[in-house]
């Protein structure tokens, strides 16, 4: 298989490029230049924002393409409809995010998406996946294959999740664990997408897939167990009520990474329906795996993860964290 990866450098592209490897593919990597792909790759370096930027890709023919862009939907367009004629099969990496909130428990692909445009501007993450899907619609038709992943963690993570909980739990001491301890969570490990997206672009499928665990793969417990496990930490979680949480004017999934109190925004993230994935050959690897190996590659690197410029940086302050538990 030939494929062309629009990105390849860093977190979701990374993983996709290092699985397109290991498969024995050709892998050509579009990218700016700002980080090295994995040896082994064809770097292509064109900036697809600007005028002209795509000129490199002018030429050539690919089995499948991989796109992962989260910007100005218009991109996405203009890549498509230059490739269009030229690959096989287009995989673009969307986001749950794309459905209206709020979402009942148990929602399918079928569920109601926001308004997006295949030739907008920038206007909103939910609005620019959106416009991405559409946009490489439009150009690949049934030959379209959308990734509606949710929360992502793993190794190469540049979003502050994962890396701040394992640096956290690092320091060792108490620490404030979110509860309850049971609250069920639904992600899904770099690697695992890697390897049902490429697996599904290689069978030809196409049209939207909600790619996530099955609700309740893991635990909020299941999930700081294992970051304490793999640090080799003595830390101790304090469990505590999210009434506490939010009284002390914590914000959930910002500065508790992950995390997010039953409800509204727990069933949006934490319970879609994940059946289509599943039955088409998606399998998740258990959290102890995905926090292990994200701890080994965050050692191998210094311990700092690397943080998207345009993603909000993650975790709570020492300081706020000793007042809530007393300890200041």
């Amino acid at each position: 298989m030939r494929l062309l990866m629009l990105g390849g450098t860093e977190f979701v592209g990374r993983a996709i490029t290092e699985d397109a490897l290991d498969r024995g593919w050709e892998v050509t990597v579009f990218h700016r230049g700002h980080h090295a792909p994995p040896p082994g790759t064809t770097a292509v370096h064109g900036d697809r924002t600007a005028p002209g930027g795509l000129d490199a890709l002018a030429e050539g023919e690919w089995d499948l393409v991989v796109d992962t862009w989260s910007g100005a939907p218009h991109v996405v367009r203009d890549s498509a409809r230059l490739l269009a004629g030229r690959a096989g099969g287009y995989a673009y990496v969307s986001s749950r995010s794309v459905y209206t909130y709020p979402a009942p428990p148990g929602m399918a692909e079928d569920g109601p998406v926001v308004e997006g445009s295949p030739d907008a501007e920038a206007v909103g993450y939910a609005q620019d996946k959106r416009g991405g899907e559409l946009a490489a619609e439009a150009a690949f038709g049934d030959r379209a294959l959308l990734v509606r992943a949710g929360l992502i963690l793993g190794p190469y993570e540049n979003t502050g999740r994962l890396p701040w909980w394992l640096n956290r739990v690092a320091r060792e001491g108490p620490f404030l664990a979110p509860g309850p301890r049971d609250l069920p969570i639904q992600y899904i490990d770099v690697r695992d997408l890697a390897r049902w997206t490429l697996d599904a672009l290689a069978a030809g499928l196409g049209g939207a897939y909600n790619l996530a665990s099955a609700p309740g793969h893991a635990t909020m417990g299941g999930f700081l167990d294992a970051c304490v496990a793999s640090a080799g930490s003595v830390a101790e979680p304090r469990w505590t009520d999210p009434a506490a949480i939010e009284a002390a004017g914590i914000e959930p999934w910002i500065e508790l990474p992950v995390w997010i109190r039953e409800g509204e925004p727990h069933d949006y993230m934490f319970a879609g329906d994940v059946g289509k994935a599943l039955a088409s050959g998606l399998v998740c690897r258990p959290v102890e795996e995905t926090v292990a190996d994200t701890w080994s590659w965050l050692r191998s690197i210094g311990g700092e993860a690397p943080q998207r410029p345009d993603r909000s940086t993650k975790g709570l302050a020492p300081e706020r964290e000793a007042a809530l538990l007393g300890l200041d």
